[in-house]
């Protein structure tokens, strides 16, 4: 297979998810900059991307969205900002599940957050990794993402309860993939 056909097959099976994970970075239009950069980095590096390539590429991503905000900060706060706006607002266009309240709730739970608890949370529930991919995404352990992850579900599951709204699962956000743990008791003597 040649690079060219490695690169439209990388291209055609990768470039929604690398699209969604750095617009809910920096938002929309910034996001198809980042998206276009990482497969300019994709095609100059061909040979050096590993199997899956979905997490190379969210990688890339994730460094290019950090030059950006060292580059022009200015510019990057204000595509968080309408990011953030847009998501509070539940201005989803063509999400049905928009007006389901479960979801506007988890949304806006999810805005209160912050950023890092927000990428840690998506990039397991929106984006689809498992741990070690999204590890690998950010640039840790495996252990110290579970533990990011952990701590970013339950600052996630007491926003949505502040909010006062019972939420199952908050989107798919706060469940545990191991499922339901015991509770633990207390024996008496």
């Amino acid at each position: 297979m040649t690079d060219a056909q490695r690169f439209r097959d990388l291209y055609e099976g990768c470039h929604p998810r690398v699209l969604a994970y750095a617009s809910s970075l920096v938002g929309r239009q910034v996001g198809e900059d980042i998206t276009s950069e990482t497969f300019t980095v994709a095609w100059r590096r061909m040979r050096d991307i590993p199997t899956p390539p979905l997490p190379w590429l969210l990688g890339v991503a994730r460094n290019l969205t950090r030059e950006l905000r060292r580059r022009d900060g200015r510019q990057y706060a204000l595509a968080v900002a309408e990011a953030q706006r847009i998501i509070t607002s539940g201005a989803q266009v063509g999400d049905v599940a928009a007006d389901v309240t479960e979801r506007e709730a988890a949304l806006q739970a999810l805005a209160t957050l912050s950023d890092t608890d927000r990428e840690v949370l998506t990039l397991v529930a929106w984006h689809g990794l498992g741990p070690r991919q999204a590890a690998r995404v950010l640039g840790c352990t495996t252990a110290a993402f579970s533990v990011r992850l952990h701590r970013a579900r339950r600052r996630l599951e007491r926003a949505v309860n502040a909010a006062g709204v019972a939420v199952t699962g908050a989107a798919g956000l706060s469940r545990d993939p191991r499922g339901p743990r015991p509770k633990a008791t207390v024996k008496e003597h």
